[in-house]
């Protein structure tokens, strides 16, 4: 038999219930709110974040803290700090989706029928969206703001580490909303942070349109394996850069460099460098000196173990085994390993990528065009680093996830990924016969 509920869980799930049902209410309100309403509560959601600006830090002083005291991994520090920059390009990520079109009402499709029906298919937002994340209080304010321009309402449910942090920003984009006239049940936070609270979320069918999981992959398993609720999941990302035979050896450098170390606990940071043999004795050596110089952790293949000891790297590197092909590290760690062919490098990122973002390096425009259609991930780059997987890169103001599936929704999740369509069709008194 299955055990019935405790009142604890009953008390916590009708919490969570009633949270959502207020989400609904609210959702009536956005579904047919105008452009002019959506981008000025956008406009006082903005200014209220930057006006609470140091009560934000304060609150995530506090996060930080607790985080160091309880061990966390800088990694995941990193992801959980703001500071003064951080909570400006919130600021700016919010002012840029004012300046985007608003999707919502968009015709996609216009068509006639021989019986005289007018048939169009419209964007129209999702509903109320579950945002379930973990250590990153930027993803508060992306998620709440591409609800609010898409008349969608979001339910946040962030990790237990940042909470502070998230109340801190939830109060200043609830003063927005009032601000500009939209209900602040717009946007919730979830401020429970038992594990139960996810599992209420997911499986609210009736109350919650869409889940969507960003973090670890544990999370998103989670969600993924026990939602009843649709899903879109958002990928674990172990990118690749390939450094081709024809590779210019600047732009290997340099997109290697940036795509580990600009920022490595995100998910759109290389983890491991593939390298073709008739260029590794030449390119990688520098390389190598480049990337342990700025502090990054190598573990090498036998090839790429040999060919660094030629010239005196040994020392300063490590074996790499079977698990670090797989590993999304988020740290300042890089598998490397040497390939025989382009086929061989392509066939390592099939065994190993998580479908989120793949690099290849070359003047070849043959090999780039061969890599490029080949390779199944999210977004696949040509001399660039992986590091523009991002909504704001991709001008769409801010990201609510990265998807790494294939149905609905791929890549960086802007405006339009938070809409579905629905047909309007006007007719004149006509019946089926």
């Amino acid at each position: 038999m299955t055990e019935a509920p405790s009142g604890s869980a009953m008390a916590l799930q009708e919490a969570v219930h009633e949270m959502l049902r207020r989400a609904q209410g609210a959702k009536r309100t956005l579904f047919v709110a105008s452009t002019k309403q959506k981008n000025e509560a956008l406009r006082e959601m903005g200014k209220a974040l930057w006006a609470e600006c140091a009560a934000i830090l304060a609150a995530n002083m506090e996060d930080v803290a607790a985080a160091r005291e309880a061990g966390q991994p800088e990694a995941r520090i990193d992801r959980l700090a703001l500071d003064e920059r951080r909570v400006r390009q919130m600021v700016d990520g919010l002012a840029a989706l004012i300046e985007l079109p608003d999707p919502v009402g968009e015709r996609m499709e216009h068509f006639v029928r021989p019986n005289g029906l007018d048939i169009r298919k419209v964007r129209v937002p999702m509903g109320v969206i579950a945002m379930i994340y973990e250590a990153r209080p930027n993803v508060t304010v992306d998620a709440a703001g591409l609800a609010v321009k898409t008349g969608n309402v979001a339910v946040l449910r962030g990790g237990r580490e940042a909470l502070k942090s998230n109340q801190a920003i939830v109060r200043a984009l609830h003063r927005g909303l009032a601000a500009a006239g939209l209900p602040q049940d717009a946007v919730l936070l979830v401020e429970r942070t038992e594990r139960e609270t996810v599992d209420m979320l997911i499986r609210a069918r009736g109350l919650v349109d869409l889940a969507i999981p960003r973090g670890g992959e544990g999370l998103i398993r989670r969600v993924v394996e026990n939602a009843i609720v649709p899903v879109i999941e958002t990928g674990v990302g172990n990118c690749h850069v390939y450094v081709d035979k024809a590779a210019d050896f600047a732009k290997a450098t340099a997109v290697i460099v940036n795509a580990k170390i600009q920022r490595p606990s995100v998910c759109n940071a290389a983890e491991t460098l593939l390298v073709h043999k008739d260029v590794a004795a030449q390119w990688l050596p520098e390389a190598a000196r480049t990337l342990l110089a700025s502090g990054v952790e190598l573990r090498v293949c036998d090839r790429a173990y040999a060919a660094l000891a030629a010239v005196g790297l040994a020392d300063l590197v490590q074996h790499a085994t079977e698990a670090d092909w797989a590993t999304e590290y988020l740290a300042l760690t890089l598998a490397v390993r040497i390939v025989d062919s382009l086929d061989d490098a392509i066939a390592h990122i099939e065994r190993y990528g998580t479908a989120h973002s793949e690099v290849i390096i070359t003047e070849d425009e043959v090999a780039a065009e061969q890599f490029l259609q080949r390779v199944d991930a999210a977004v696949v780059y040509h001399n660039a680093s992986s590091r523009f997987t991002d909504g704001f890169e991709f001008g769409f103001g801010a990201e609510i996830g990265i998807s790494t599936q294939k149905l609905h929704a791929r890549g960086p999740m802007g405006l339009r990924e938070l809409t579905s369509y629905k047909y309007v069709v006007h007719g004149d008194g006509q019946v089926r016969k």
